[in-house]
C-alpha cells in the first residue's frame, strides 16, 4: 500500500529539516527543547524510510492528572505544599485541616490591589461573601490559582466566567449552614409577625406600648417560599410545623420533593399574589437581580410581609421602601442587603416597619465550624485532583457517581491523549465523536464528566493551555473543536456504567495509517479491565494493552518471531516491556502489535524497530 509520511505537525514548532546524501534518514533540528514524539512509516514504493518528528507542547495540570493519588501526598506545584490564602475569617477547625496539608496565610480586609498582589503566589483562595473575586484576581493568579473556595452557599461574589476561562475550580460549602440559615429565616418570620425587635427597643427606652405592637398570627396563613433549594425546603418544613399553608416557586425544583413535604409548586405570579408571608431563598443571578421591584410589589396582596435571608440584590431596595410607605408591604425582615454593610442613613434600615440583622444566616457556632471544615476539605480535595461534588463551575456529579466513574475518567483522558497523537497535522482537528457502549439507558449514564476528560486529553498535548474539568468545554469551543456523543446499548453487565469508549477523529490524516477505520476516521477503543484502562481496538485491529507509561504501535506482516525480535531490540536498550498484544485481520496477513513500555525508547531503539523488514509502519506514543 503506497503511503507518504506526514511532515506537518499538529501544533507549529520551530525546526529545520535537512537530508544527508549518505544518510537514509531526515535530520531534524529543534530550536526549542520540547518533548518529541517519533513516527516512522516505511514507504512501499521505495527502500527509504522517512522520519517525522512532531514537537508537542505537553502541559500537565498537577491537580487533575490522577484520581487515585494518596490523601497523604503533598499537593501543589512540583510536589511542594500548596499556599492557601484565607481572606476572611474562617473557623479554627477548618484552618487546622488546611494547615495539615498546606501553607496557610490569613489576611483579612484586603483591598482589590492587595488581593491581586498576594494571589500570584497562591494555589488556593478561601473567601466568604465580603471578598470580590473578580476577573482581575484570576488574571493576577497567572495560572497558579487552582481553586477558589466559598465558605457558604452563594457564589455571586465570584466571577464564574473568568474562573472557568482561567481553569480555576470554584467550590462552595452548601450543606453545613443550611439548617442555620433556615432557622434564622424562621426566627425573622416570627420576630417580624410579633414585632419583637421594635417592642424590645421600645421597652428598653422606658416605654410600655402593648397596644402599639399587636402582632399577627402565623397559623393558617400562606407562606410563599421563593426558591425551593436546600434552605428553602428546610424553611418550608418548619413553617408547616407552625401550622402555615406553604406554597413555593422554583423553576428547577422537582415536584415530587415538594409533594413529600406537603408543599405546592406554583408560578411566580401566583405565589406573590396569594401569599401572606414571602420568604426569599433564591440565588442572585442576572435573572433574579431586583426581581422584587415596583412591578412585582404591585401584584402582591396588600399587607404582605417579606423575609430575606438569601441575597440583598434580589430586592430593589428603593422600591421596597415605597411599598412599605404605601402599605402594600406591611413589614420586612432583612438579613442581607445590596451593599453590606448598608449606609448608616439607609431609609430601608431605618424604616420603623423593618427588622434587620447583619447577615447572620449562617452565624451559629455549629454552622461556622461545619462550613469551615466543609470548605477546607473541598479545597484540599480539589488541589489533590479529586472530583468535587460541590464544584459550581464543573460538571455536577453526585459523589456515588464520581466513585463509580473514577476508572472510566482515567480511560477517557488516556484515549483522548492517544488519539490526538495519531493525528498528522493538516488543517487541525475540528470534529470528534465519542461513542459510549453501555447496557444502561441515557437516564442512568451521565457522560458530562467523561466528555470533559476526553476533551482534556485531546487538547492538552497540542496546546500550551492548561485544560482541566472546569474549562474543558470552554476551551474546546474556543478552539473550534466540535465534540459529539453517541450512546450504543449493548448486552453487558448493567453494574458497569460503561462497557467501552470509542474516540473518533474525522477529516484528518493519521501518522499511523492502521488507526484509520473503514469509514475513514481515526478510531480507537478502550475499556476498563480489573480497574485499569486498556486499549482494545485501533482502527480495524483488535488489541489488548494496558494504557500505562508509553506505547508503541507497529503494523507488520503476520509471521513468527516478530514479538521476540522487537522485544530483543527494546531489551538491548534496557527498555522494559510491560504489555504486548497482537491483533490481526487474518492468519499470515496483516497485524498490529501494541507494546507497552515503561521507559521512553531512545532514537537507536526506534531506528532498529523501523529497520525490521516485516514492520511496515509504527508510531511511538507517550501517555
Amino acid at each position: 500500500m503506497a503511503s507518504s509520511a506526514c511532515t506537518k505537525p499538529i501544533f507549529p514548532s520551530a525546526f529545520t529539516v535537512s537530508k544527508s546524501k549518505l544518510s537514509r534518514h531526515v535530520h531534524v533540528s529543534f530550536t526549542s527543547p520540547k518533548p518529541i514524539y517519533y513516527h516512522y512509516r516505511k514507504l512501499s514504493h521505495a527502500s527509504q524510510r522517512s522520519l517525522v518528528v512532531n514537537s508537542v507542547l505537553k502541559t500537565v495540570d498537577p491537580t487533575q492528572t490522577s484520581l487515585r493519588r494518596s490523601n497523604s501526598e503533598d499537593v501543589g506545584s512540583l510536589g511542594e505544599k500548596p499556599t492557601i490564602l484565607v481572606s476572611e475569617k474562617l473557623g479554627e477547625a477548618g484552618l487546622q485541616v488546611l494547615r495539615g496539608v498546606g501553607h496557610v496565610e490569613c489576611a483579612y480586609e484586603l483591598s482589590q490591589e492587595e488581593l491581586c498582589t498576594k494571589i500570584s503566589c497562591c494555589d488556593a483562595l478561601i473567601v466568604r461573601s465580603g471578598t470580590k473575586v473578580t476577573r482581575e484576581v484570576f488574571e493576577a493568579g497567572k495560572g497558579r490559582l487552582k481553586v477558589v473556595g466559598r465558605a457558604g452557599v452563594g457564589i455571586d461574589n465570584v466571577d464564574l466566567q473568568a474562573a472557568t476561562e482561567f481553569g480555576c475550580l470554584v467550590v462552595n460549602a452548601p450543606t453545613a449552614n443550611t439548617i442555620a440559615a433556615a432557622e434564622h429565616g424562621i426566627a425573622l418570620l416570627a420576630a417580624m409577625a410579633r414585632n419583637v425587635a421594635q417592642a424590645d427597643a421600645s421597652t428598653k427606652a422606658g416605654k410600655w406600648q402593648r397596644s402599639k405592637y399587636v402582632g399577627v398570627s402565623m397559623v393558617g396563613k400562606t407562606l410563599a417560599v421563593m426558591g425551593f433549594g436546600k434552605v428553602g425546603s428546610e424553611v418550608a418544613r418548619r413553617a408547616k410545623g407552625l401550622g402555615m399553608h406553604v406554597i413555593a416557586h422554583d423553576p428547577y425544583a422537582p415536584a415530587d420533593r415538594a409533594r413529600a413535604i406537603g408543599v405546592d409548586l406554583v408560578s411566580f405570579d401566583h405565589a406573590i399574589a396569594t401569599a401572606d408571608f414571602i420568604s426569599l431563598h433564591m440565588p442572585l443571578t442576572p435573572t433574579t437581580n431586583k426581581i422584587f421591584n415596583d412591578n412585582t410589589f404591585a401584584k402582591m396582596k396588600k399587607g404582605v410581609r417579606i423575609v430575606n435571608v438569601a441575597r440583598g440584590g434580589v430586592i430593589d431596595e428603593d422600591a421596597l421602601v415605597r411599598a412599605l410607605d404605601t402599605g402594600i408591604v406591611a413589614q420586612a425582615a432583612l438579613d442581607v442587603f445590596t451593599e453590606e454593610p448598608p449606609s448608616k442613613d439607609s431609609k430601608l434600615v431605618q424604616h420603623e416597619n423593618v427588622t434587620v440583622t447583619p447577615h447572620l444566616g449562617a452565624s451559629t457556632k455549629e454552622a461556622q465550624e461545619g462550613v469551615a471544615i466543609e470548605i477546607a476539605e473541598a479545597v484540599l480535595g480539589a488541589l489533590k485532583g479529586e472530583l468535587s461534588a460541590t464544584a459550581v463551575n464543573a460538571p455536577m456529579v453526585a459523589p456515588e457517581v464520581l466513585s463509580e466513574l473514577a476508572p472510566y475518567v482515567v480511560l477517557a483522558e488516556k484515549l483522548g491523549r492517544l488519539a490526538v497523537q495519531l493525528v498528522c497535522g493538516g488543517s487541525g482537528i475540528k470534529s470528534v465523536k465519542i461513542v459510549y457502549r453501555s447496557a444502561r439507558g441515557p437516564d442512568d449514564l451521565d457522560t458530562r464528566l467523561l466528555r470533559a476528560m476526553v476533551t482534556k486529553g485531546l487538547i492538552e498535548p497540542i496546546s500550551n493551555t492548561i485544560v482541566n474539568l472546569v474549562n474543558a468545554d470552554f476551551i474546546a469551543k474556543q478552539k473550534g473543536l466540535r465534540i459529539s456523543e453517541e450512546r450504543v446499548v449493548v448486552d453487558s453487565s448493567p453494574e458497569m456504567p460503561v462497557d467501552s469508549i470509542q474516540v473518533q477523529i474525522s477529516s484528518v490524516d493519521s501518522k499511523f495509517a492502521s488507526a484509520v477505520s473503514e469509514s475513514g476516521q481515526i478510531s480507537i477503543d478502550g475499556r476498563v479491565k480489573f480497574g485499569e484502562p486498556h486499549l482494545t481496538c485501533v482502527g480495524s485491529f483488535d488489541v489488548d494493552v494496558s494504557l500505562e507509561g508509553n506505547l508503541i504501535l507497529c503494523r507488520q506482516v503476520d509471521q513468527p518471531g516478530m514479538i521476540g525480535r522487537v522485544g530483543n531490540i527494546l531489551g538491548e536498550q534496557n527498555v522494559n516491556v510491560s504489555f504486548m498484544s497482537v491483533g490481526r485481520t487474518s492468519r499470515r496477513n496483516k497485524a498490529i502489535m501494541a507494546i507497552g513500555v515503561d521507559e521512553e525508547p531512545n532514537k537507536e531503539a526506534l531506528d532498529n524497530i523501523g529497520a525490521v523488514p516485516a514492520i511496515e509502519e509504527f508510531v511511538f506514543l507517550k501517555l
